[in-house]
């Protein structure tokens, strides 16, 4: 089965996967559930780039970037948005704690802020 990299279709060679996090902006502890992953057992265990699309509780959507391979381990690059209330929420790039298979998905659980 192709990793997610290697699927094609998004920007740099990768698909991009839909990702749904429980409240309207991200802290340390919050968690996002990406969803239709061809093998999510192999991307949790090693994941690789990832381009995708967070879907906030209040309906927002941004785009958003996992980067593997950094001095801090996988990150989540986050672009700056405006929650559905109208607050807005800084561009940021957090640090990944885990990845967890749950099922069909695979759970980023974020830790602090990445350094810049």
């Amino acid at each position: 089965m192709p990793d997610a990299q290697s699927a094609g279709g998004g920007a740099g060679g990768t698909d991009t996967f839909p990702a749904v996090c429980g409240h309207t902006h991200l802290f340390p502890g919050a968690r996002c559930r990406v969803q239709g992953l061809p093998d999510p057992a192999a991307f949790a265990a090693g994941p690789s780039p990832l381009d995708v699309d967070l879907r906030f509780s209040d309906g927002v959507l941004t785009a958003a970037e996992l980067r593997t391979g950094t001095p801090a381990g996988p990150v989540l690059a986050v672009p700056a948005y405006t929650t559905a209330a109208g607050t807005t929420i800084d561009g940021r790039v957090w640090k990944v704690r885990d990845l967890v298979r749950t099922g069909d998905e695979v759970e980023i659980v974020l830790g602090g802020l990445a350094s810049s």
